[in-house]
């Protein structure tokens, strides 16, 4: 059982900057769970099962899970990475519920790059969905991942279809483009940010 008053999700395509946004929304005293950091939570509690089900090259020099390593295990494999989610997303749930549940009622943001895919998603009153320009993405994602070229590409080209899966009923759909890059009209990006934000935050639906 979910007790908010409003559940808002929030997400993004790869580097869009969904993370600044969140920001901006626990600026204005919004409650955000993010996800992938309980993620990394979890993964640690699970460590002895990943380690037994992917091997321990997956460690790192210090003895914790090297998630860059994790991911180059699944990413693009359908088997694996249905495994991996197998013994990750049901402490994610639950601590998500948990969360939710813990602040009685509240309004309250999920912060998921996946969010499709959280045990919350059919009971959102909204999502946030943060956008930004290819390749503001990919130069973000150079900078900041230094993958290479093929890499980064591939990351890209899973995501094709991304935004069409949180068009559903009864849930309202706010875009918000994110289109700042590392001091390139970067002011003006966080005023157009800090505007669109308060635009959507006074909506009914999000009104304590």
């Amino acid at each position: 059982m979910i007790n908010s008053k409003t559940l808002i999700g929030l997400t993004g395509t790869y580097c869009a900057g969904k993370n600044y946004v969140s920001l901006l929304l626990e600026r204005r005293l919004l409650p955000v769970l993010d996800i992938d950091k309980l993620g990394h939570v979890i993964i640690e509690a699970e460590k002895e099962r990943l380690l037994a089900r992917f091997g321990s090259d997956i460690l790192a020099s210090g003895g914790l899970i090297d998630r860059k390593l994790l991911g180059d295990k699944v990413f693009g494999k359908p088997e694996e990475l249905a495994a991996l989610e197998g013994i990750i997303h049901p402490g994610v749930n639950r601590e998500t519920l948990v969360w939710i549940n813990s602040l009685k009622g509240q309004i309250c943001v999920i912060n998921a790059a996946l969010l499709h895919r959280s045990v919350v998603f059919d009971a959102l009153d909204a999502v946030i969905i943060v956008e930004a320009p290819f390749f503001i993405r990919f130069l973000r994602a150079r900078k900041r991942d230094r993958l290479p070229w093929i890499s980064l590409l591939n990351r890209f080209r899973s995501q094709r279809s991304f935004t069409s899966q949180y068009f559903k009923e009864n849930t309202d759909i706010y875009r918000v483009e994110n289109t700042g890059f590392f001091g390139f009209r970067e002011r003006h990006n966080r005023d157009k940010l800090e505007k669109r934000i308060d635009e959507i935050l006074s909506f009914k639906i999000f009104k304590v």
